[in-house]
């Protein structure tokens, strides 16, 4: 009797796999959403993660490092095309960060002293994971400056590129006092901090004060959007006529400051020029933040519907859980791509003047591997700011735990 001839067993199709590896991101990410607190706040989240995104994607679409022979100088493509100011009006989005930042700090006070903790613990437990990633930073371009000048680079050069590197610094440093004065903070009103900066322009701009007189403004500037998230977090902005009021109002102002008071177009600093909306906070910096954040709060239902979606919550919290890995490291991620080119010589978006069109089309064809450069950067020192965790998914999952409550007291929102 003959016997029958054995099928052979199908071997997995090449299309087999990347259906798997969807299942198993489909699986994560519902695993994390069922895993969620159904209180949390999510639109805080995004508006977090858009933040932190639109700083990262506006330097990278405005920052050039143009090699002049052997030296590397800071360029930007509004510069040379001041009608790309537009740009800057997207990817400013520090006035959400502000926002977001003070609406967090808020409660998480107010919570923190409800439970009778202290000050200064709930202080430290908030600065460490603002500075916790800023050590690797800080390591690395101190041993790169020093290889750098060792093997004769120009100093120029070597001081361009710590520059830019350390420039989230200054962020970081207003950011932690404005947190370490959160319980001074919780009741000012906006309108102090926003008339103050409007003094401070009007003495520097319209009575010939002194430059250094700005300066101040790097702490009112941002108190205004960070006093608003105070103000969110009361409940005084939770109707939608008060996002409409900051919208229009903000939008209003910032144009007529642009159109008949002599204020730059562009909402990031330009080489070159006389004065900067940001490098220090300008009048018309804060009056378009105050827009920024009107949207924000209009937007919030719209969000908080859209992160209902298990692939989009994952990635969000994703974002926010490395968000200040993803800060600090971005503009090495830049420096690092442009460094690698030079091998190939000088190329174009990446190395020349960011002086026409065919310069911005390069530039977004190397944003990819900017993106892949962080990421390389994000694998390699993400464990500062998690804590040493490996496993990403289960460090997400595990502070959206309900079961943390038991044990802190509170889900820490940040």
């Amino acid at each position: 009797m003959r016997e029958p001839t054995p099928h052979p067993t199908p071997h997995p199709t090449s299309h087999s796999a990347p259906r798997s590896a969807r299942e198993r991101i489909r699986e994560g990410a519902a695993r994390l959403d069922a895993a969620t607190p159904a209180d949390r706040d999510r639109a805080v989240d995004a508006l977090r993660a858009f933040a932190t995104l639109g700083v990262v994607l506006g330097h990278w679409l405005v920052t050039a490092l143009v090699a002049d022979g052997g030296a590397l100088h800071t360029a930007s493509p509004l510069q040379h095309m001041p009608w790309l100011a537009p740009i800057s009006w997207a990817f400013q989005t520090l006035a959400v960060f502000f926002l977001v930042g003070g609406h967090v700090a808020t409660r998480s006070y107010t919570s923190a002293r409800a439970r009778g903790t202290t000050y200064g613990a709930w202080l430290a437990a908030r600065l460490s994971r603002l500075f916790k990633p800023v050590a690797a930073v800080l390591t690395l371009w101190t041993v790169a400056a020093a290889g750098l000048l060792l093997t004769g680079a120009e100093f120029g050069t070597v001081r361009t590129l710590v520059k830019l590197a350390l420039s989230p610094m200054w962020f970081l440093m207003v950011f932690a006092a404005l947190t370490a004065a959160t319980p001074l903070l919780t009741r000012l009103s906006p309108l102090w901090p926003l008339a103050v900066v409007l003094h401070v322009d009007l003495i520097r701009f319209g009575l010939g004060g002194p430059d250094w007189l700005g300066w101040v403004n790097v702490a009112a500037g941002w108190l205004v959007p960070y006093t608003l998230g105070s103000a969110w977090t009361r409940g005084e902005l939770e109707r939608r006529r008060a996002g409409w009021i900051l919208l229009t109002g903000g939008a209003v102002a910032t144009a007529a400051l642009v159109a008949w008071a002599g204020y730059p177009a562009s909402m990031v600093g330009v080489p070159g020029a006389a004065v900067s909306n940001l490098n220090p906070p300008t009048l018309a910096a804060v009056t378009f933040g105050l827009a920024q954040c009107g949207l924000a709060l209009l937007l919030r239902d719209r969000l908080r519907g859209a992160m209902r979606r298990p692939l989009v919550w994952a990635a969000v919290a994703l974002v926010n859980l490395s968000a200040m890995t993803v800060f600090l490291w971005h503009q090495t991620a830049l420096m690092a791509t442009t460094a690698m080119g030079l091998l190939a010589g000088h190329l174009p978006g990446l190395h020349t003047v960011p002086d026409g069109l065919g310069w911005v089309a390069a530039r977004l064809a190397w944003l990819p591997v900017f993106a892949l450069a962080l990421a390389v950067c994000w694998t390699a020192f993400r464990c500062y700011e998690q804590g040493g965790r490996r496993d990403v998914a289960s460090r997400v999952v595990l502070r959206h735990r309900p079961a943390e409550r038991t044990r802190s007291g509170e889900v820490e929102r940040v």
